[in-house]
């Protein structure tokens, strides 16, 4: 049995694209693997804090010198940081928000990118401590920006992902999202095509 971490940061619960996309993945990967567990985390409904002073003690003061909202954020990192390295899976659901990932995304990311537990530093450098595991990214774009200067959420992720050691990160584009007509269908279309080779 695997464990599947799915992340949601769309702001939308009706009509979000990259939730139709994360369940189209949920229904073909259950079809596929039935035993498998899987769990949602969804930004949008449980927000976490953005990277704070709070958090900074909480992670480098020892427990005697925390204070009371110190070590409770510290906790809160500690529990989202136990689910990512308990999933052999991370599903990252994300639209693009001006050219980027939503803010929500990037603060569960400041949770979980933690020096001696996701990654460490060495005498040749940072190495990442997530080995092993598959990460899948699927993104809903109001245009059409996959390998161009304006995309700041694939070279961001796979440079995040790599950096804790994922380097198998696969990426679904559901692009042109606002262009209407044949551009939405076809852009959906291909996402769709790409997620039925996943599971």
């Amino acid at each position: 049995m695997s464990r599947v971490l799915i992340i949601e940061s769309s702001a939308r619960q009706q009509d979000s694209v990259s939730r139709q996309l994360t369940q189209t993945f949920i229904n073909q990967w259950k079809a596929a693997h039935p035993n498998d567990q899987i769990t949602v985390r969804d930004l949008a409904v449980n927000p976490v804090p953005h990277l704070d002073i709070n958090l900074l003690g909480g992670w480098m003061k020892p427990a005697e010198q925390r204070s009371d909202i110190e070590q409770v954020s510290l906790e809160r990192s500690n529990q989202l940081t136990d689910e990512l390295l308990a999933a052999d899976v991370l599903v990252m659901a994300a639209p693009m928000y001006n050219f980027a990932i939503p803010s929500t995304l990037k603060a569960w990311l400041d949770h979980v990118l933690r020096a001696g537990v996701t990654f460490k530093y060495t005498e040749t450098g940072p190495q990442g401590l997530l080995s092993g595991k598959r990460a899948y990214v699927l993104t809903a774009r109001g245009g059409i920006y996959a390998g161009s200067t304006a995309d700041h959420q694939e070279p961001y992720l796979r440079q995040v992902m790599g950096f804790i050691g994922i380097h198998d990160v696969t990426f679904i584009h559901a692009e042109g999202m606002n262009l209407g007509g044949d551009f939405q269908e076809k852009g959906l279309n291909q996402a769709n095509a790409k997620l039925s080779q996943v599971a």
